[in-house]
């Protein structure tokens, strides 16, 4: 299975966030939208970043309080993970696993196309192995 499968049945709906919001307002955002990362992007299309709720925490832990009226260029990371559309799952998941990152901007031909996060993959994951299992088991009765 591909990345491109997950887009398709998700959608390429891609949530960006402007480096110079306040971290308060992205809070309301995360809320608001239900997403635990967005895309950082100054005009809305480029891939100049990611925040996460996981960046907001650690901000609140080194800055307390103060962190509400940082901006999210204060927090976000510039050295994004991506992937491809054709990439395989697997490979994504593996990538999420090594660099204990949860959400992976996916870019064909250097243009941002969407965003997979580690819950698109475990879920297309899941799908697989159950296909496996009742082929297995459907070869095992044929068998006997």
């Amino acid at each position: 299975m591909r990345v491109s499968e997950i887009l398709d049945e998700k959608g390429r709906h891609i949530r960006t966030v402007r480096p110079t919001l306040t971290i308060g307002a992205l809070a309301h955002r995360f809320k608001e939208e239900n997403v635990g990362a967005m895309i950082v992007s100054a005009d809305g299309k480029s891939l100049d970043g990611i925040v996460s709720e996981r960046d907001v925490i650690n901000g609140l832990a080194e800055v307390g309080s103060a962190v509400d009226s940082m901006r999210v260029s204060d927090l976000c990371r510039d050295a994004v993970h991506t992937c491809k559309p054709d990439d395989t799952i697997s490979k994504v998941a593996g990538v999420m696993t090594m660099q204990r990152i949860r959400h992976v901007p996916v870019v064909e031909d250097g243009k941002l196309v969407g965003i997979i996060s580690i819950g698109d993959v475990l879920k297309h994951r899941v799908v697989e192995m159950e296909l496996e299992a009742n082929v297995l088991r459907d070869v095992a009765i044929a068998v006997r």
